[in-house]
């Protein structure tokens, strides 16, 4: 008897899915790190840094040492227009 071996995508049926059919997306509520914002940040993460330091961003929330995250409401309105948003002052 010869066992045919079939591929990861066969077996799983993933082959015929496109980006278009599922796309990822930023959640409107909720909290993201950098690694789910940078796919849809049109700066990089030093210069995004640097515009949270001066109010020109989502200003980043502290879990411990290396735990950052971000609003996403607030990075939805960021993302829309970079230019003119401001950061909302923390009480």
């Amino acid at each position: 008897m010869i066992e045919k071996k079939q591929s990861f995508q066969q077996f799983y049926n993933v082959g015929d899915r496109s980006l278009s059919q599922n796309p990822e997306v930023l959640p409107l509520t909720g909290k993201s790190r950098w690694s789910k914002l940078s796919k849809f940040s049109p700066v990089s993460r030093e210069t995004f840094r640097k515009l949270s330091l001066n109010g020109q961003a989502p200003q980043p929330e502290r879990m411990g040492v290396r735990c950052t995250f971000y609003d996403n409401q607030e990075l939805h309105k960021w993302l829309a227009d970079p230019a003119k948003y401001q950061a909302q002052k923390k009480k």
